[in-house]
Formats: structure tokens, C-alpha cells, sequence
């Protein structure tokens, strides 16, 4: 799901940044309170795991890949801000050492997959848990990689609309939202399942051992 370098004009990744600035000061606000001899451990394992889910790649129709991110287990665990915080890191470890992402395309994968992602996790378990709290686990799982997913979708797909030659041509990514929506949508509400699976295990354990935010 990660944007790399180069797919995205500097009209969309210089206000992302920006954005992205505020968003990662914010999230940081207070971090040494929230962090202890208990939390540390857990929270870098489970990053661990998130760092590791984005390297197993899923190869999916059109010649792209797929992957699970983790990011709902952190958020359900943790909270939106160590959530966001932690997935920002996974995303620059993975873009610097194995060019998964890219610099350029940092703030928009780390907006899109740990803030929207996390948020959207933690908003749609809280919604649904008085319903049944095991379904509401795994549908937040499932659109915490369907909304980062739509919204990678939809930056990707304007990019010939914002930045191109004075004849049309693209001057970065060339393929516009009819394309890029299914691409990325289709393979991911498989990818979803896994993920919510994956979650659900793993928060019930983590329920149990009383680790959850």
C-alpha cells in the first residue's frame, strides 16, 4: 500500500509534510508521560510486528503488492497518538533501509495509514463494541486498511490532474482515479481479512494480559 518516491508532485507531499508536522508534534505531546517499564516492551514488540507485516508482500493483480500494516492491533492497544507515532517510525525504517515508501511519500503514507488508520480503528470499536465487541475488533481491523487504502487510492489518482505538462501529460504518477481506486481496493478487501484475523487474535490475548489503552 505504500506510496515510493517519485509517484507524488511536490503539490501534494510539501502541504502533506506540513500537515503531517502538526499531526506527529501532536501526537508527541506528553510521550514521556505515556510511556513506562510496562508499555515500552509491549509497544516495541508489537511495532515489531507492524514493521515486519509490511515487509511480507502480497502480489495482486496489475503488477502491484499488498500487505497487512498492524496498524489497528497498535491502536486498540495503545491509543491513536502511540499508534500514529509508532507506524510513522515503521514507515521510515521501511523507506530508508528497504525502499518500501519513500521520503517524498512519508507524510502521506504516515497520515493515511497510522493517523486514519488509527483513528478509524479505535472510532469504529468504540462504536460497536456495545454490540458485540469480537465483530467490532475485526470490522475496525478491516477498515483500518480499507480507508488508508481509499485514500492512497485517491492521492495516487489525482496526480494527473494537478501536476502535468501544458499538453496533459503526467509528470508524475500517470494513471487517474478510475484506475487507482480498484487497483488498490479490490486486492486489500482480502488483504482486510487477514488483517482483522490477525487482530482479533492478538487483541484478545492482549485483553487478557490487561494491555489494552
Amino acid at each position: 500500500m505504500h506510496i515510493p518516491d517519485g509517484f507524488l508532485s511536490p503539490q501534494t507531499y510539501l502541504p502533506a509534510y506540513a500537515v503531517a508536522a502538526g499531526a506527529w508534534a501532536w501526537a508527541a505531546h506528553g510521550l514521556r508521560d505515556r510511556l513506562d517499564e510496562t508499555t515500552v516492551p509491549r509497544l516495541a514488540m508489537l511495532t515489531a510486528l507492524a514493521y515486519g507485516l509490511g515487509l511480507v508482500m502480497v502480489p495482486v493483480p496489475g503488477g502491484t503488492s499488498g500487505h497487512m500494516l498492524g496498524i489497528a492491533l497498535l491502536a486498540l492497544i495503545f491509543g491513536v497518538r502511540l499508534a500514529f507515532l509508532s507506524y510513522s517510525l515503521v514507515l521510515l525504517i521501511q523507506a530508508l533501509l528497504f525502499g518500501a515508501g519513500g521520503i517524498t511519500a512519508l507524510p502521506i503514507n504516515a497520515l493515511a495509514i497510522g493517523l486514519v488508520g488509527a483513528t478509524t480503528a479505535v472510532a469504529i470499536k468504540w462504536l460497536l463494541a456495545r454490540i458485540n465487541e469480537t465483530a467490532a475488533v475485526a470490522i475496525a481491523a478491516w477498515l483500518s486498511v480499507m480507508l488508508p487504502g481509499a485514500i492512497v487510492a485517491v492521492a495516487l489518482g489525482i496526480q494527473p490532474l494537478i501536476a502535468h505538462q501544458p499538453d496533459g501529460t503526467p509528470l508524475f504518477f500517470p494513471f487517474a482515479l478510475e484506475i487507482t481506486l480498484p487497483a488498490v481496493l479490490i486486492p486489500h478487501l482480502a488483504i482486510g481479512v487477514g488483517e482483522a484475523v490477525l487482530t482479533v487474535l492478538i487483541w484478545r490475548y492482549a485483553k487478557s494480559r490487561k494491555w489494552c489503552a
